[in-house]
């Protein structure tokens, strides 16, 4: 997969630390709970070995996905003038037109989308983020989501 993946020097600083923290210590922690496992011999019937290796696997998988990633990492420095268009980490502030809702957002990469933060950050990735791109304040957008459609006004953009 050659798709880049956008993302703030703060996040990328995030992950490369996760991927160190893996290589170096888990990886070490792992291996102790191995040795300590393989000294009880009969591998065969041995949960903590199965544990240590199921372990193993999951770190193995993580660190060769932060790899990937980092492979394919743009940075985007994140705009700040409120009178630009919408584009990657822009905080937005949108009112669903129906119901009179506001919700405010950020637009970030996908692997720092968070809906639970804070400002919920949603992925660059998902039709919101389409709808939004490139344009501005009172602006309205249609947001198609499986068999359902939202209209919103763009009231700011940070």
């Amino acid at each position: 997969m050659s798709n880049k993946i956008f993302l703030t020097q703060e996040w990328l600083v995030k992950l490369q630390e996760e991927l160190e923290n893996l290589k170096n210590v888990k990886r070490v922690e792992i291996a102790a709970k191995l040795k300590e496992a393989i000294s009880f011999w009969d591998l065969s019937e041995n949960s903590e070995y199965e544990d240590a290796r199921n372990e193993q696997a999951q770190v193995e998988l993580r660190i060769s996905d932060l790899e990937d990633q980092l492979k394919r990492v743009e940075i985007i420095k994140e705009a700040h003038d409120k009178w630009e268009k919408i584009n990657m980490w822009s905080i937005v502030e949108i009112q669903n037109i129906d119901t009179k809702e506001i919700e405010i957002l950020k637009i970030v990469g996908s692997t720092e989308s968070d809906i639970l933060a804070e400002t919920p950050m949603i992925s660059n990735e998902c039709p919101v983020w389409s709808a939004l791109l490139w344009k501005k304040k009172w602006d309205k957008v249609k947001v198609k989501a499986k068999s359902e459609s939202f209209e919103y006004k763009i009231l700011s953009i940070k």
